[in-house]
């Protein structure tokens, strides 16, 4: 099931988010972000945030916001986390499904993704089945905790 976040599901988002921002190889935040910053972050009040649940555990989170204001408020952005023990189950893609339907709610006319690491290639083909074309490819963008830099995408779709 995916719902709104509550107080209580703060221990649980923390604890998905933290192995994915200390691994480094997905997100482009700090590698050494605290759970205040990190949830403050996350649950920022220009942020729409939902989890996914099931029995009772959540397992995934997501959120959307305006990807810029003014003349650009019209598209969407958002970030996907799953519990890295509930991958590979089709969460990422039932949280996508859902976040297009609430951000087509919301009034927004498109979605943007604006920093897909390319090394994260499960969520570029999903991404991609979800009806995302990348439009944009930027060289080296992304530092990999290896030292290796990786190309970062852009990605975009109507709604």
């Amino acid at each position: 099931m995916i719902r709104r976040v509550a107080t209580a599901d703060h221990d649980a988002i923390w604890a998905i988010l933290e192995p994915v921002i200390r691994a480094g190889e997905t997100l482009a935040i700090p590698r050494d972000m605290s759970r205040e910053a990190t949830l403050a972050l996350w649950l920022a009040p220009d942020r729409t945030v939902r989890v996914f649940e099931e029995d009772g555990r959540v397992l995934g989170l997501f959120y959307i916001r305006a990807n810029q204001a003014g003349g650009g408020g019209h598209v969407a952005n958002a970030g996907y986390v799953v519990a890295q023990d509930a991958t590979g189950r089709g969460i990422a893609r039932r949280m996508c499904a859902a976040s297009l339907d609430l951000a087509r709610d919301m009034g927004f006319r498109a979605m943007q993704f604006n920093f897909v690491i390319t090394t994260n290639s499960r969520a570029v083909a999903l991404w991609q089945a979800m009806g995302f074309a990348i439009v944009g490819r930027l060289p080296g963008a992304f530092l990999l905790p290896g030292g290796v830099y990786s190309d970062a995408l852009v990605m975009y779709r109507d709604l």
